[in-house]
């Protein structure tokens, strides 16, 4: 755990420089989004009027903010969840196919991973700055707020390692300024095989190798690319078409995007037009890659980094367009309305994160920031690849005051008449004593569970004192299926103690799904 201290005044000026190379990269960008091609683009290529483009990738996160002031920073996927149901707008890609997922009655990860042929494109990344901005130089913590956040519409696939990747490495710009050195601080906490890892590391590569960036465009897309607007023969120029780049996975984009958003860094270097000209100039989801860029940018640099001349075109107001504003106050005035007003409700929220000593003792104060320059990346990174978030792919995981719950529906949350399905629990004790857990299902009429409804867990072992979790698996019995979504609940006790845990099993009716 790190003891230091950030200046408040240094912490402010590169949130505001965060939100303003988002909102200047979202905005240059828009006009040449998914369109395979090599731009052309050295500054904003409409009149604007002094105004932003409205964009997704700082949409969502301005619900995450009020997400945080109504419910607290403690919120998970479960929360997350509801918020998106209400008020996402967008019925597109994996934005629509979360939604109908999680209105099905599917629960994060499932809502995300569920016949979602977009579960690895790139929905999430867009949206990580604001779990860095609230964990400044805890790349630890904006990494697990990431993976509740990005698991709601990409589940186990590479949109939530491209998400993680850049809450990671974000969250570490705040007291590490090298590049190089936060894109292997971002790394640590994904997979090393995942395509997001071997995709970034091909940016890097290819920088190093000494290609300029249309060159490592076209090896990182001859290797990762997706499809470029459902492989539409409009949207791809005819040189692309001529290098064998027409086709690409439906859906498959983080990992050549994220490539794309570091290309720009590590080529415009510390030239901010560059950087996000840059990733505009590489073609693919443009707004993107050159919105993370710049905010990055603004992370490392700060406000005072980012040119005038970038900032008074657009202005520093806010334009939403993909949420229910209706119902979020008087036509969306619950939502910042400026870059200012949106530093200011972060900082809000960083003060309470910072605060949370089984965090971190990081401080927000008045003070000179503690000299970390001697730190280096090893003092950031995860010691796993991130192995203690990705350990429930198939299926959500409830917490409780002391204990964890894993639900695992292997290769799919669905049951057929007649046909037996495996759920397996696992349990985790995260307290300091050893508990006996009993446990009841409550299934619906007609079922049976084997080995039995009813039994014990005994002595599940704590967590601080080394203890494993126990895994349990069971085999449901349903008779005929009359509803869409069928439900159980496993109630977990422990006599002698008022604990009560219930956890919820959901179950989509499969007798007229088809096969996956």
């Amino acid at each position: 755990m790190l003891d230091f201290t950030l200046n408040k005044d240094d912490y402010r000026d590169r949130v505001l420089g965060c939100w303003l190379g988002k909102n200047i990269g979202g905005t240059l960008g828009a006009p040449f989004e998914w369109r395979r091609q090599v731009n052309d683009v050295s500054f904003y290529t409409q009149d604007l009027g002094g105004q932003s483009l409205p964009n997704d990738d700082l949409d969502i996160q301005l619900l995450w903010l009020v997400a945080l002031e109504e419910k607290g920073i403690h919120l998970d996927a479960h929360t997350l969840a509801e918020y998106w149901c209400l008020y996402v707008t967008p019925h597109w890609a994996e934005y629509g196919t979360a939604k109908t997922n999680m209105r099905s009655g599917l629960p994060p990860p499932l809502s995300g991973s569920f016949r979602n042929g977009f579960k690895h494109s790139c929905g999430a990344f867009i949206r990580s700055e604001i779990w860095a901005c609230i964990a400044p130089g805890l790349p630890d913590v904006a990494a697990r707020y990431a993976y509740e956040d990005a698991i709601l519409d990409h589940g186990d696939g590479e949109g939530t390692y491209a998400e993680v990747f850049c809450a990671a490495l974000e969250s570490a710009a705040f007291v590490i300024p090298d590049l190089r050195q936060l894109i292997e601080i971002g790394l640590s906490y994904i997979p090393e095989d995942c395509a997001v890892a071997g995709a970034t590391r091909c940016a890097v590569e290819c920088f190093d190798k000494g290609l300029d960036w249309r060159e490592a465009r076209d090896v990182i897309l001859r290797v990762w690319r997706g499809s470029a607007f459902f492989n539409a023969d409009w949207a791809i120029s005819r040189e692309d078409k001529e290098k064998g780049f027409a086709e690409g996975r439906l859906g498959f984009d983080a990992p050549s995007n994220i490539a794309l958003t570091v290309l720009g860094l590590l080529h415009g270097g510390e030239d901010f037009g560059q950087i996000v000209c840059t990733a505009v100039n590489c073609g693919e989801d443009t707004d993107c890659t050159a919105a993370t860029a710049g905010a990055i940018f603004g992370l490392i640099h700060g406000a005072k980094g980012i040119p005038e001349a970038w900032i008074t075109p657009i202005g520093r107001g806010i334009k939403v367009g993909s949420l229910n504003l209706g119902e979020l106050g008087y036509y969306g005035d619950q939502l910042p309305q400026t870059v200012d007003e949106l530093t200011d409700r972060t900082e809000r929220i960083a003060r309470q994160v910072t605060a949370q000593g089984r965090w971190s003792r990081v401080v927000l104060s008045d003070s000179a920031p503690t000299d970390l320059s001697g730190l280096g990346a090893d003092g950031l990174r995860s010691s796993n690849s991130g192995a203690d978030l990705f350990g429930s792919p198939h299926g959500p995981t409830y917490r409780f005051d002391w204990f964890r719950v894993g639900v695992d529906y292997g290769d799919a949350p669905a049951v057929r008449s007649g046909e037996p399905k495996t759920v397996r629990l696992t349990l985790h004790n995260d307290y300091k004593v050893q508990a006996n857990i009993s446990v009841h299902w409550d299934v619906p009429p007609g079922w049976q569970v084997a080995p039995s409804a009813d039994g014990v867990v005994q002595s599940l072992p704590p967590h601080l004192a080394g203890g494993r979790p126990v895994t349990m698996e069971f085999t449901l019995h349903p008779g005929p299926l009359a509803r869409s979504m069928n439900r159980a609940t496993v109630e977990l006790t422990i006599e002698g103690r008022p604990t009560v845990m219930l956890v919820p099993i959901t179950l989509l009716n499969g007798d007229l799904m088809p096969a996956a």
